[in-house]
C-alpha cells in the first residue's frame, strides 16, 4: 500500500469556530477519580512550569514513542518491519443487548462507538501524561456536535472514528484535518485482561481487555496492526436483570497504530512543537503564570 500523510498537528495553533468543551460530569464521578483529575493537572502544570525554562517549545518525534512493556509481554511486540505511527485516544461506548424476555439472558457485546482524539505528539514527549488521558476523560462527557467535539479535559483534535460494521467488524477510519488517510478493518490477534488496577466507568464498571488487532481486507492506507491499551470501563453489566434491550456503557482507551518500517514513517510529518499550555484550556486562552 502507498505511504500516506498524516500530519500531528501543533496544538497551540487549534482554531476551531465557537467549540463547546466539556464538562466534567460529577453525577458519574467515582470515589478516587476527581483525585485523579487533580493528580494530572498538577503534573500537567509542572510542565508547563518546566517549559519556561526552554528556549523552544518541545519537538514532537514519535520514533521516541513506546508501547508499554505490560502490553508487549502479553500481547507481542508489533511484527518485524513494523513502527509506531499514530496513537489515539479513543472515547464512546461499548454496545450490547440483551434479551428481555429471557431473565437469566447475559449481555451480548454488538461492538463500540467512538471517537479518536490525536495524542501522538503527548505520547513522544509526556507518556506518563499521555498514560491519564483515558482515565481523565472517563469523568467529562464528549460534546455532541461532531464537526467540532472535544475531549476534556484537553483540547486533542479529531483523528477518526471507532465502529464497527453491519457483519462486527471492528472499523478504525483515520482523517488529518478531515481528510482520509484510510480505513483499517481489523480482526483480533490477541487479548489480555486490564490490569487489576485499571480505573472502573462512570458507574463502576470494569475495565475491558486489552487488544491487538490486525487489520484485514478490505483496509485502505498502511496500519498494519492496532493495540488497544489503558482502558477506562466499557464492560457489560453481569445479566441482563433490569436491563435495556440495547445497553451503551461509556469507555475510554488508548489506540496506538502500527505501519510499515521507517521508510513511509519518514512520510508523516511528526516533527511538529507542543505548547504543553494549551492543554490548561480553550486555544488562545492565556496560561497563567
Amino acid at each position: 500500500m502507498r505511504c500516506s500523510t498524516l500530519l500531528v498537528p501543533a496544538l497551540a495553533s487549534l482554531a476551531l469556530a465557537a467549540p463547546t468543551y466539556p464538562t466534567l460530569n460529577l453525577q458519574a464521578a467515582l470515589p478516587g477519580s476527581i483525585e485523579q483529575i487533580s493528580e494530572y493537572f498538577n503534573m500537567l502544570a509542572t510542565k508547563v512550569q518546566a517549559t519556561k525554562y526552554l528556549s523552544t517549545a518541545p519537538v514532537c518525534d514519535l520514533s521516541t514513542a513506546k508501547l508499554p512493556e505490560a502490553a508487549t509481554q502479553t500481547l507481542g511486540k508489533p511484527r518485524d518491519g513494523l513502527t509506531l505511527m499514530h496513537i489515539a485516544i479513543g472515547r464512546g461506548t461499548q454496545n450490547y443487548t440483551c434479551d428481555t424476555s429471557n431473565s437469566t439472558a447475559v449481555p451480548a457485546a454488538t461492538g463500540a462507538v467512538a471517537t479518536l482524539f490525536n495524542a501522538s505528539c503527548v505520547g513522544s514527549l509526556y507518556p506518563d501524561l499521555l498514560d491519564k488521558l483515558p482515565v481523565v476523560a472517563m469523568d467529562f462527557n464528549l460534546t455532541e456536535e461532531e464537526t467540532n467535539r472535544r475531549l476534556g479535559p484537553s483540547n486533542l483534535a479529531i483523528s477518526g472514528h471507532h465502529l464497527f460494521t453491519g457483519k462486527g467488524v471492528p472499523l478504525f477510519m483515520l482523517e488529518n484535518d478531515g481528510a482520509s488517510v484510510g480505513d483499517s478493518y481489523c480482526a483480533k490477534n490477541a487479548s489480555m485482561p486490564a490490569p487489576l488496577t485499571a480505573q472502573s466507568g462512570q458507574h463502576g464498571e470494569a475495565a475491558v481487555p486489552w487488544l491487538r488487532l490486525r487489520t484485514v481486507e478490505p483496509s485502505t492506507g498502511d496500519v498494519q496492526e492496532v493495540y488497544r491499551i489503558h482502558t477506562v470501563g466499557g464492560s457489560a453489566p453481569a445479566s441482563c436483570q433490569g436491563q435495556a434491550a440495547n445497553i451503551e456503557v461509556q469507555y475510554a482507551t488508548q489506540y496506538v497504530e502500527i505501519i510499515p518500517g521507517r521508510d513511509c514513517m519518514d512520510q508523516f510529518d511528526l516533527q511538529e512543537t507542543l505548547d504543553i499550555g494549551s492543554f490548561l484550556g480553550p486555544p488562545n486562552e492565556t496560561v497563567p503564570a
